[in-house]
This record gives C-alpha cells, structure tokens and sequence, in this order.
C-alpha cells in the first residue's frame, strides 16, 4: 500500500523507478549491460537515475579527480541516452535528504544485518584501512531509494542482498512509526545483469580490479574493444554450446552478445560454429553500439555548462519529490 498524506506519491503513475550508479571511474560494458542500457529502456516520467557520489567517498581519491568522475558519470549517462526531459537525471549529493534520511535509517539498522553483507566483506578483505563509510553505505543505499517512493529498482546480482536490507528497513520502520515508506522490488535484466572479467571469466568485470584487456570501457576505441574482444578467454574444446559452469569464458561472451541482440545465450550459441566467428561478429556489434556513445560523451564534455543545467535541474526535481518523504518519515519517528 503506498503512503497516503503528505510526501504521498507525487507521479501520476502506479509505479515510480530509481537507481543510481557511483562514480568511481570510466564507464565499463558491465555498467552498461548491468544498469545503463536497461535504464533507457525503462526511463519514463515516473523514473528517477542519478550519479551517487557520496557512496564514491567509501573509496580514497583527490577531491580534483572525485569532481571529473561525477562529471564523467553524468555524461556518461546522457550519452548511453537518459533524457532529463523525461525524468529526473541528478547528482545525488546536491539533494541534502539523502544524508538527512541515513541517519534516521541507521538508527533502526543493527551492526549484524550491516555485518552479513558480502559485499562489505569481499571489499574490506582488499583494503589496508577499512572505511566505516564501507560498512554502513547500504543504509545510505536503501535511503536512497526510500526517498522517491520507488516500487522498482533496477539492480545488477550483487545488489539484491541491498535491496533486501532495504525492504527490510522500510517494513521496520512502518511497523514501528506507522506507514511511511512504499517497500520496493528488484527488477533485473534476463541478460546482461552481470558482465564477468574477459581474461578471469570468474570474476564480475570491475573498474576497482585492474585488468587492461578483461575490461572493456565504453570509451574505447574501435581497434581496442576488436582487440580485447579477439583476445578474450574461452576454453581448449571448441565445442560452441552455452554452459557457464563447464564453460564460464564462451558463456560470457554468448551473454554479452544476447544482451545486445535480446536473444537468450542458447541461441546465440545455436548461430555460431566457431568460436572466431562468434568474437568477430560480437566486436562488430560492440562497436557500433558504443561508438555513438563515446560520440556524445565527447561532446557533452565539451560543453561542460550543459552537464551542470542538467545537475541543478534534476536535483530540484528530485527534492521536490525527496522534501515530502523526508519530513513524514522525521515526523513519524519523533523529530519535532
């Protein structure tokens, strides 16, 4: 049941989307497959996407270049095709709800819940110096979705154990302060919602994890992403068939593939006799699907006054709808 009174759902609509993504460097195909591509298709006046920039502050980096990435992730989002004419596209940091309602979400979160996350412990195992930042983000994540009465979130499969936190907290924090947040479900691509490493095919494809030619950035050159794609891991029997346990380097490619043509990996497989064959034509297609988004990319980075109008537009578009769910839920826990 959606919250009825003040902050109630501001569209029209039955469904309101949200996700975001961090900057915390170039655009990967990962990103694109996993986030943005289905972002697109879903985009509509009841959608909100936005750049979460203060989840990037988990990782150390020099303010300067911390700037460019949150630059490059709105351009990067806008060049994959999001229209800020048809819905929200912001930073979140410029929306001061978000860190106004993590403290109030943290306050009905315990240490254990925060404690079985996986990705906290895969990420602090790769750290010197654990950030308590690290720790406690999947609150700010649940608050940023809390925060635009979302239904559905479109998320990759590392995320859905957040999602969970965060419908947990907002059934909490109903039963305990009265109804005040809508309880959102996940939404995730039939393919494509986890690009794996194209030399460690084990391993999810990571701006983190340095791999010059597992990773394929949407920024790429041509000859590059031909090369990295001719160069990538598959297996010594050449038997084409769609097996990601037996064969985790050919399923990756095949799903990378489905995911650009929306077939299944099964029948991708079922046109290709040669795994050469396969590589050749899943370059072609790469390439003339990221070619036009690098285009737009250098131009809207060009024009850097076009990104910021878009910045503070989103923003008070988003506050509009944030403002409301933020005061009933301060109001139901007991702030004055």
């Amino acid at each position: 049941m959606l919250p009825e009174g003040p902050g109630a759902l501001l569209y029209d609509g039955q469904m309101a989307v949200f996700s975001g993504i961090q900057p915390t460097g170039p655009m990967h195909l990962g990103n694109y497959l996993g986030a943005l591509k289905q972002w697109v298709s879903m985009q509509d006046a009841e959608s909100l996407y936005c750049v979460v920039d203060l989840h990037g502050l988990t990782v150390d980096s020099d303010p300067a270049l911390r700037r460019e990435w949150s630059l490059d992730a709105m351009a990067s989002l806008l060049a994959a095709g999001l229209d800020p004419s048809v819905g929200p596209v912001f930073l979140q940091s410029r929306v001061r709800y978000h860190a106004q309602l993590n403290w109030l979400l943290e306050c009905v979160t315990s240490f254990g819940e925060l404690g079985r996350m996986t990705q906290f412990k895969d990420k602090s195992e790769r750290q010197a110096s654990v950030r308590v930042g690290l720790f406690t983000y999947p609150v700010l994540m649940a608050g940023d979705v809390l925060l635009y009465n979302t239904t559905q979130v479109p998320v990759g499969e590392d995320q859905r154990q957040h999602l969970e936190l965060t419908r947990e907290l907002a059934i909490r924090f109903n039963n305990r302060y009265g109804e005040t947040f809508v309880v959102p479900d996940a939404v995730l691509p039939s393919v494509g919602a986890r690009v794996m490493d194209l030399q460690e095919p084990t391993r999810k494809m990571s701006k983190s994890v340095p791999s010059p030619l597992g990773t394929l950035y949407l920024l790429d050159e041509p000859a590059e992403i031909e090369r990295k794609v001719m160069k990538a891991v598959t297996d010594t029997d050449g038997e084409m068939r769609y097996d990601p346990s037996a064969k985790p380097g050919l399923a990756n490619l095949l799903e990378i593939f489905a995911a650009l043509s929306e077939e299944t990996p099964t029948r991708v497989a079922a046109r290709f006799a040669r795994y050469g064959e396969l590589k050749k034509e899943l370059a072609a297609r790469l390439i003339a699907t990221l070619e036009p988004i690098a285009a737009r990319y250098r131009e809207l980075r060009a024009e850097e006054g076009e990104i910021e109008r878009v910045i503070e537009a989103g923003a008070a578009a988003a506050a509009a709808i944030a403002g409301p769910v933020y005061e009933r839920a301060a109001r139901n826990i007991g702030l004055l």
